[in-house]
């Protein structure tokens, strides 16, 4: 164990460009380097992403490891968790953390096991103890009905991967200075066992939910698939996506890509449209950052109204047929106007 070490973040880059769930990730290191009195460094992997060091520095981090090379195009990792954990043995960071992002529920486990440390999977929030020093890792347990609060006190770094979508980036500050170091690379460490062959991007869902700024999402308070259906329409007219709890799409009504919790997918729309959605922990862990939440539900008491910006207590079975009308008309209007 050490004390007094830099917070690192786990930078994420595609086909050369940094990744915007690096940005969310800056955005939590920065709280909590500010918090502890230390630096924040971000290490980021891949080939041609040193020309895009600066933009980590300008997000928050004060320093960037960039380990360039060619082998390192796509993630695979073996060579990738070799590289970090030389890196982590010879700077020694206190905190370690990654998006829960394919790649990092990929690495991550595979860091921890190697570095003889723990990690706490799918964060949603995290904060520092300052008393003690140590950071708190929470996220759902117990199929989403609680909050665990987790701790690592004996090992260092203490690990966690972070929901994406869980936190909004710092704006970009091109005063900010800091230095960004090219690592020299053994091409050694590159060696493994898997070769990639093929990428096929999935095509099916048409915009992301993660990508979306206006979000519908039903919950099993719809009682019916035709009922839930009507939600694709109406997000067509508002110019949205759909989105489900996970109720909804155990129901079959969705599928899983329109799925918003910890067991699904995290979002941060500018509003977030809740209908017939109680509020589990699950869900709400999910699309808490959302600037505007509008929840209608028949339950006065539902959780979801505690995170409600607006919330409205009524049937849907009258609510949404009569707001589909209403939308319906003003698109008709609307487009008689042109």
């Amino acid at each position: 164990m050490s004390a007094g070490r830099a917070v690192w973040v786990l930078g994420e880059q595609r086909n050369g460009s940094i990744h915007p769930v690096s940005y969310e990730l800056l955005a939590w290191g920065r709280t909590l380097a500010d918090d502890l009195g230390v630096g924040l460094e971000c290490i980021l992997v891949g080939h041609g992403v040193a020309e895009e060091a600066n933009q980590l520095i300008m997000r928050g981090a004060d320093r960037v490891y960039c380990l360039d090379h060619r082998g390192l195009e796509t993630f695979r990792v073996d060579p990738y968790a070799r590289l970090i954990e030389m890196l982590v043995r010879e700077h020694e960071p206190d905190i370690l953390l990654a998006a829960a992002t394919t790649m990092g529920r990929t690495l991550m486990p595979v860091l921890a096991a190697k570095l003889h440390t723990g990690l706490t999977a799918d964060c949603t929030g995290l904060s520092i103890a300052l008393e003690e020093r140590l950071l708190l890792q929470t996220r759902p347990a117990i199929g989403g009905n609680v909050l665990a609060t987790i701790k690592t006190p004996s090992h260092r770094p203490q690990m966690a991967t972070v929901h994406p979508k869980s936190r909004r980036p710092l704006p970009a500050d091109p005063s900010r200075s800091g230095d960004i170091e090219v690592v020299e690379i053994d091409q050694a460490l590159l060696a493994s066992r898997v070769s990639r062959l093929h990428f096929e991007p999935d095509l099916t869902m048409g915009s992301s939910i993660q990508d979306a700024e206006l979000i519908v999402a039903g919950g099993r308070g719809l009682r019916t698939a035709k009922r839930f259906a009507d939600l694709f329409e109406i997000a067509k007219l508002l110019r949205g996506v759909v989105g489900a709890s996970r109720c909804a799409v155990d129901q079959g009504w969705a599928s899983y890509a329109h799925q918003v919790g910890l067991s699904g997918k995290s979002v941060s729309p500018t509003t977030y449209i809740a209908l017939g959605i109680s509020g589990s922990p699950n869900h709400l862990a999910g699309m808490s950052s959302a600037e505007l939440v509008i929840a209608v539900n028949s339950d006065p008491d539902a959780p979801i109204f505690q995170v409600a910006d607006v919330g409205i207590v009524a049937d849907l079975a009258e609510f949404l047929p009569a707001w589909l009308d209403r939308l319906r008309k003003q698109a008709g209007e609307n487009e008689g106007a042109r």
